[in-house]
């Protein structure tokens, strides 16, 4: 065991990430972490005080992959129902991107998501802050008629469910599934449209 080797939490859920795929979340051990980074498993627990620990920071890490790009549209400039179609499309992108590519992956970091439920919760309310944001923006912009911001963020991410909830992911291989998008997204934009001034 190399002991020298300096380890940061990044290194250390980076490698996690790679036992996880190689042995599955039911057979990854911190031993089997520790064995993969040539140290002791007292090495990792200095950085995660326990399994639970490791593994909910591992399904933190995997949420901020979906949630920083689409702070970054949120934050944007530009119209806000430009930024508002781009952030739900990248949204749908993303969780469809993590199924269709790597299922047996994306099951192991579902099997995490659900034991984190604080993590999940907060990843969730971050989401609905940036929708919350680009729905303002447009508001203020003249551009959306609301009332509450925050309560139409819940209510779109609630009602666009289908397309980024991995309980849906089943319906994701519809080959009819980027016309449905379409349809619920010029939906959502039209119901949203302030009226014109005469």
């Amino acid at each position: 065991m190399n002991e020298t080797v300096v380890l940061t939490p990044e290194r250390i859920l980076e490698v996690t990430e790679d036992v996880l795929r190689r042995y599955g979340l039911a057979k990854a051990t911190v031993v089997d972490v520790a064995r993969a980074l040539d140290v002791s498993h007292g090495s990792v627990y200095r950085h995660f005080p326990s399994k639970a620990s490791l593994r909910e920071a591992v399904a933190k890490r995997w949420l901020e992959r979906v949630s920083t790009p689409l702070g970054k549209i949120a934050e944007g400039s530009g119209p806000a129902p430009a930024r508002l179609e781009r952030w739900l499309r990248a949204l749908f992108a993303a969780k469809q991107k993590l199924v269709l590519e790597d299922p047996e992956m994306f099951a192991t970091y579902l099997a995490l998501a659900q034991e984190a439920c604080k993590t999940v919760r907060a990843h969730k309310e971050s989401l609905i802050d940036q929708l919350a944001l680009v729905l303002s923006d447009g508001a203020k912009q003249g551009a959306f008629q609301i009332v509450d911001a925050r309560l139409t963020a819940r209510a779109i991410f609630d009602a666009t469910s289908r397309f980024h909830y991995p309980g849906h992911a089943d319906d994701w291989r519809d080959p009819q599934l980027a016309a449905r998008i379409d349809a619920v997204l010029t939906l959502l934009l039209r119901g949203l449209e302030a009226p014109r001034k005469r």
